[in-house]
Formats: structure tokens, sequence, C-alpha cells
């Protein structure tokens, strides 16, 4: 393994670390691996040491290459300091994808508490977007936000369907950062179908970390540890996991449905299609049974795909219909 710790901003004293595991020869048939970037937690005051290396190393573990941003702190955080701080690090890492064997089109952020806000920040605002974002007891809302940095966003109003797929837990019993942020993060991601799963855990403080004993002496539920191996799994499901051979492709992706794809297409709500006089046109004519004007609220989520063959059509009528809705233009898409 080879690791370097990379100054970004002297002034500021940013850096970054890189862990960076070797391919081939032992590693099989791998290349490339996917890669975690870590933001440690600390208020913005400081950059706490039990979020950083023992985060990477189980990442590392999972087959991931993995990196360490230590951003601007005190007087230095005022925004948009640390989302340029994030900004150079995350554009260094696809810059040097070859070098470090990095599949740049599986980059996941990783941060906690107030790292969590400038992971959230990187889901929702940045430039160069990661692929997923790992989101640890995150600071989420205005009120919650201010208290540790005046001049940082509140995540939940920059939440739209261009946020990264997200994996977010907390506990209930935290009472530095009330699980609230939590849940308001989730609801804007469900508003806005982007894909996320999420564990609020019963009992445990603020800043547990890995969950490890060898980091952690408070009392907190058995459960919690296991958010790492869910978030590995997770990472599998929506972006592909490390194999010996190779990178494997995602169990589900990253898409909650097919609104947001060039074309119309079977994957799209039916609250969707509605909306849309020639989608209505081609369901009026090709799906019996088929009521347009009759919306209900499962009309949010049911895919159109889903919702045929519950009417029992069969796969060609299906596929015909797939055939006229994929030659309009999805003008509800977003950029």
């Amino acid at each position: 393994m080879t690791i370097e710790r990379i100054v970004l901003n002297s002034e500021r004293n940013v850096s970054l670390t890189t862990y960076i595991q070797p391919v081939g020869g032992e590693y099989g048939q791998i290349e490339r691996r996917p890669a975690v970037l870590v933001i440690p937690g600390g208020g913005y005051h400081f950059c706490s040491d039990r979020e950083a290396e023992p985060v990477a190393f189980a990442y590392l573990k999972a087959g991931y290459q993995a990196f360490i941003l230590r951003y601007s702190l005190n007087e230095q955080s005022v925004w948009p300091n640390p989302l340029d701080d994030y900004e150079q690090a995350m554009a260094l890492i696809r810059q040097n994808a070859n070098l470090w064997h990095v599949a740049e089109d599986r980059i996941a952020v990783v941060g906690f508490s107030a790292g969590g806000h400038l992971a959230a920040c990187a889901a929702t605002m940045s430039k160069h977007r990661p692929n997923a974002a790992i989101l640890g007891y995150p600071v989420i809302d205005g009120d919650c936000v201010r208290e540790y940095q005046r001049t940082a966003p509140d995540v939940v109003a920059h939440v739209d369907g261009n946020t990264c797929p997200c994996f977010i837990f907390a506990t209930r019993t935290d009472n530095l950062v009330p699980a609230a942020n939590t849940i308001h993060l989730i609801d804007a991601l469900y508003q806005n179908e982007v894909a996320f799963e999420s564990h609020i855990y019963s009992n445990g403080p603020h800043g547990l970390s890995t969950g490890d004993e060898s980091i952690e002496g408070n009392l907190f539920c058995e459960r919690y540890p296991g958010w790492v191996e869910d978030s590995v799994s997770w990472l599998s499901d929506v972006l592909g996991g490390v194999t010996p051979r190779g990178l494997a492709g995602p169990r589900f992706g990253a898409k909650v449905n097919g609104n947001r794809e060039r074309t119309l297409n079977l994957d799209c709500t039916l609250a969707h299609l509605m909306g849309n006089p020639a989608a209505k046109a081609v369901l009026d004519g090709a799906a019996p049974g088929w009521d347009s004007d009759a919306p209900s609220g499962r009309a949010t989520v049911i895919r159109l795909g889903d919702n045929l063959k519950y009417m029992g059509l069969d796969e060609s009528r299906i596929c015909a219909i797939e055939e006229k809705l994929n030659a309009i233009e999805n003008r509800g898409k977003e950029a």
C-alpha cells in the first residue's frame, strides 16, 4: 500500500491523505478500485482522528482505495472554503484516477457530523459530485448547521433530482445532532426521487464513528457497528463492488425510476406519464383497463411496467407499448 499526504492549501492547513492499494498480481483481475473520500467531523473546529483512519481502513478492507480530507477549520471554515477544499480533493482524485487505480465513476464521499454536512453539500451542490454519499449522524438543518458554522448552508433546500444516492445513519438519542436532521434529509430525498437507505439506531451518543470497541467506550446498541458492512453492501447495490474478477456491476443501480431518462419508458411512474398527453394517448389506446384520469396516491411511486403486469398484459403487448413510449421525448426530465 502507498500512503501519501498531499497539501492542498498550506494557508488553511488543508490536506488529502491517500491510501492506495495495488491492483493485478495477487489481486487477480482487479485493474481499478472504487474509492471513498472520508471527511471527518469536529464541528468545523477540528477534524476527528476517530472518524478518519479507522473509517478509511474499514473501506480499504472491503477493497476500496481510500482518501481522507482534512479541510478548513475555525476562522478559515467560512463558507465556501470547506466546499472548495472538497472540490479540489475530488478533482485531484479523478485527475489521478489512472495513477491511483481508481474507477472514477465509483467514488463515494463518507462524512460524519459536520463532515457529514460537508459531504451532504458535496452530494447536493458541488461541481465535482460524488457518485454516492454515506452520511453519519450528519448536520443537515439550517438551525443546526449555524450552531457550528454560521455561514454554512442548509442542505435540505438544495436536494433535487441530481443529488447522488445517499446512505444515512444516526442514533435516536444523539443529543448534539438530533436525528431530526436525518429524518428531514430522508424526506427531501424521497420527495425528489433520489435513491437512499437509512438507519436510525435506537440508542447511542453522538460521534460513534465505526462503533469499534477500540475507539468508543460509551454504551450504544449492539446493531450500530453494522452500518459499515451495510454501507459497503449498499455501495455494491448502487455502484457495484469489488471481486477477484474485477469490478462487478451494480445490483440495482442508482435510479428510483425512469422519470429522468431522455425518453419515456416503462420505468416512469404513472403520475409522470399522466402529465404527458402523448404518453396518455399511447396508453389509452394500447392498455385495456388503463384509466389515465384516475390518479391515486400510488401513482407517484408505482412504475408503468409493474402496473401493466398487474393488469395482466402479456409480454408482447408491453413491449409494443414500450417501443411507442421510447419514441417520445421526456420533456419532464431534469438536466
